[in-house]
């Protein structure tokens, strides 16, 4: 079990309501300079202003040079760099479709379709700008990744004296001395000294951990109130932070391979096209055919065979889905995510942050008998000593006393101990918090209200008035009130159990899992183990969407088939390397989104065959026939309408929902709750 040190605070005027956590600032809301310098967003955002210009102008019956005149603008700036790009594959004797559907929006202006082309040309500039976007993001992540750890540290010479160093030059057997408040410069070992180490970024544990000689410190985490000798056991590019940047930077670049279905063969599709279309221009030619009417009939084909039904039947359901999602707080970062997720066979979680509310919480006060005091008397003392201390514990405590509107008496000769707690005097009382080592072998009736709280995965905080044990405080990190539903949900989804990944030691991963039915449990785990154990289950054929929130997490994403970061979180790389975040931070989000997900999956399927029935007919029909030009845009057109509206279909409301009821068939758990405080009586 491990304790604090409450960190002095130089201020003495009365407690004052401060909040636990500051809200993040979500990290993929860039300012407007960030995306604009780009220059595939900045050609979007031209071609779509002039895109809806045109359409205003042609609706609003302008003359059709007015009109014509934006659509060609709009083909320009949207079209000239997949176009580019076209060209430049081409070079390299390959076809991509982006120089088909620029190929495909000119025949379509060539026929008088010039609405058609834009409508394409947009999509495609729209997917690119998309696509840059999140790569600049994830980079920048990278980089501010590197400055979690401090630039400097201070190191012991040979001969004792202190130098302010480099931590990039640091090398294994360095001795570093780290204060209070600092930021660990480098992975090692402790020599000398106590203190609390916040390694949450790393392991995900929820409390400050005890350290002492012989510890594991890591690089990045922060000390607490005692001064430590840290012998360095890795040099800077061996650190944990720094395996975690190169994870992240491997599994991204693992996963950016990934595509659409329908990219998957644009390649042998975007050759047959072009192929029949310059053979229906040809052939005719070379057996006496006139110039108009082979160009007609080779145009005609060309806009009945591009691929805009396909490429419809997969952006807009799977457009609405995001959408959809977005309403109910679910930011899903771009189509190609919404595929993965519908097609995740395992769900693996992270507990702190994740399962549990991340917040460790005051939900029992035990006041015992020979005190004389009673539970709001004993939560008052406790809280009168700890207001100055910023710990996560004394957080909890000072907010549970102000919550139940006790008053708080000043405190002074404030003193605190690490690895024991702290001591201060309140009015008359000399009043000691902290970890159980206050008490002694004659204590007999506080050690059993102990050995219950931390076996029901709560932190055991002891306080003594006047040298004499007077209560015993239990703090958790409550599971959310929606965990145990959200994971039979998922249960039933995917047909598999999901799986707790968490760095947390084994005893409260095992108590939080037990709480939520999660029967594989792997626990004490660092980053690359989480990688490791994710790679594991896809080695078996798995899909794993991993959820998860802290920055220890965001190897495992990036590595995961999918990866969901819940949006308290304030670590921007678990927010980058995610490919969706549940932005109002409510878990049983994930079954509704997966569940989405596979609604739209199942609606592409749809309208992939209508689409390819259409085109199928009408391709036939060119070959082998002769095919009207009005006819063939009327069914052109007609298939791309239809699989648009089919697709719409997901925006409503109904789309969005998931399963009510448990296993057994009886209603499932409500999803919130009201904390309660437990106290003496109900053990």
């Amino acid at each position: 079990m491990h304790y604090y040190a409450g960190i002095v605070s130089s201020v003495s005027s009365p407690v004052t309501a401060t909040p636990l956590i500051d809200p993040p600032t979500p990290s993929w809301r860039l300012p407007r300079a960030s995306t604009w310098s780009l220059p595939q967003v900045r050609w979007a955002q031209i071609a779509i202003g002039l895109f809806i210009f045109g359409l205003t102008a042609q609706l609003s019956n302008t003359p059709p040079w007015v009109f014509w005149t934006l659509y060609l603008a709009c083909y320009v700036s949207g079209g000239w760099e997949p176009g580019w790009a076209g060209l430049q594959a081409l070079r390299r004797k390959t076809l991509d479709v982006d120089l088909l559907m620029v190929a495909a929006a000119i025949g379509a202006a060539a026929i008088g379709q010039v609405f058609d082309g834009a409508l394409l040309i947009i999509i495609f500039a729209t997917s690119g700008a998309l696509e840059a976007v999140a790569t600049k993001r994830t980079e920048d992540s990278v980089r501010g990744l590197l400055r979690a750890a401090p630039e400097t540290a201070t190191r012991l010479t040979d001969t004792g004296a202190e130098e302010i160093v480099d931590t990039s030059v640091l090398d294994i057997g360095d001795v570093l001395v780290i204060r209070p408040g600092e930021r660990i410069g480098g992975d090692g070992v402790v020599m000398a000294g106590a203190s609390e180490v916040n390694q949450a970024s790393i392991t995900g544990e929820p409390l400050p951990v005890d350290k002492t000689p012989g510890g594991e410190v890591f690089a990045g985490t922060v000390n607490g109130t005692g001064t430590l000798q840290v012998r360095v056991s890795a040099p800077a590019a061996d650190t944990v932070i720094a395996r975690i940047v190169a994870m992240v930077t491997e599994a991204s670049a693992s996963k950016a391979g990934m595509q659409l279905f329908i990219e998957k063969v644009e390649q042998r599709y975007s050759v047959g096209m072009v192929t029949a279309t310059v053979a229906l221009f040809v052939i005719p030619l070379m057996f006496g055919a006139d110039l108009q009417s082979a160009l007609l009939r080779a145009m005609t084909f060309m806009i009945v065979a591009s691929p805009c039904a396909l490429v419809l039947s997969t952006m807009p359901p799977l457009l609405a889905a995001i959408a959809n999602a977005s309403r109910h707080g679910v930011l899903i970062k771009s189509a190609v995510v919404l595929e993965k997720l519908a097609t995740a066979t395992h769900v693996a979680f992270d507990k702190t942050g994740t399962l549990t509310e991340g917040i460790p919480r005051l939900t029992r006060v035990h006041a015992l008998p020979d005190a004389n005091l009673s539970e709001a008397e004993l939560l008052a003392l406790a809280a009168s000593a700890e207001h100055r201390s910023e710990h996560p514990i004394a957080r909890a405590v000072v907010t549970s006393a102000r919550q139940m509107n006790l008053i708080l008496s000043p405190a002074t000769d404030f003193a605190s101990t690490p690895g024991r707690g702290i001591g201060a005097r309140v009015g008359n009382h000399l009043v000691e918090v902290g970890r159980p080592t206050l008490l002694d072998n004659t204590d007999h009736h506080a050690r059993p209200i102990v050995a219950e709280l931390e076996h029901s995965r709560h932190t055991a905080v002891v306080v003594c008035v006047d040298g004499s044990p007077a209560g015993v405080l239990g703090i958790v990190d409550r599971s959310r009130s929606e965990a145990a539903e959200t994971v039979a949900q998922l249960s039933r989804l995917t047909d598999s159990p999901p799986i707790l990944l968490t760095g947390d030691n084994p005893r409260a991963a095992t108590a939080l899992a037990h709480e939520v039915a999660i029967t594989d449990v792997r626990s004490a785990l660092l980053p690359e183990d989480k990688v490791a154990a994710v790679r594991a289950l896809q080695a078996d054929a798995a899909k794993v969407m991993l959820v998860g929130d802290g920055l220890n997490d965001a190897p495992a994403m990036a590595a995961a088939h999918v990866g969901v970061a819940m949006g308290r979180s304030g670590a921007g790389l678990t927010l980058e390397t995610s490919d969706a975040v549940i932005i109002r931070d409510d878990l049983s989000t994930v079954p509704a989104v997966l569940a989405l997900a596979r609604r739209a999956r199942q609606v592409v399927a749809a309208n992939l065959t209508v689409a390819a029935t259409f085109i199928a007919v009408l391709v036939t029909w060119g070959l082998i026939g002769h095919l009207p030009l009005p006819l063939g845009v009327a069914g052109h057109e007609g298939s791309t309408l239809l699989v648009v509206l089919n697709g719409l279909r997901l925006l409503h409301s109904r789309a969005w929902a998931t399963p009510t009821q448990t296993s057994d068939g009886s209603a499932g758990p409500a999803l919130c709750r009201t904390p309660t405080i437990t106290h003496d009586a109900e053990m």
